[in-house]
């Protein structure tokens, strides 16, 4: 993963987003600090892909078990998890 300070990336915009369009993510910084950066727009979508195959194999094996899931027990396990 490059580094690239924000001066530089806005004098290299156009090169940076070449990088990242082939797969390339590249930080850009302030001062040596990170403060954003670029990914191709594949990577979300195969985040949000992967979500809804999991929520499809969750309706799967809900149905397995004669459709009685409880939702709100498995949203209050998701919360537990975060604190």
């Amino acid at each position: 993963m490059d580094e690239v300070g924000a001066f530089d990336a806005k004098n290299r915009l156009s090169a940076l987003l070449d990088k990242v369009e082939h797969g390339e993510e590249i930080v850009i910084t302030r001062r040596g600090r990170p403060v954003a950066k670029l990914v191709p727009v594949a990577a979300d979508s195969d985040r949000e892909q992967r979500s809804r195959e999991a929520m499809r194999r969750i309706r799967e094996r809900a149905k397995k078990f004669g459709g009685k899931f409880d939702w709100e027990e498995w949203k209050r396990y998701r919360d537990d998890g975060r604190r």
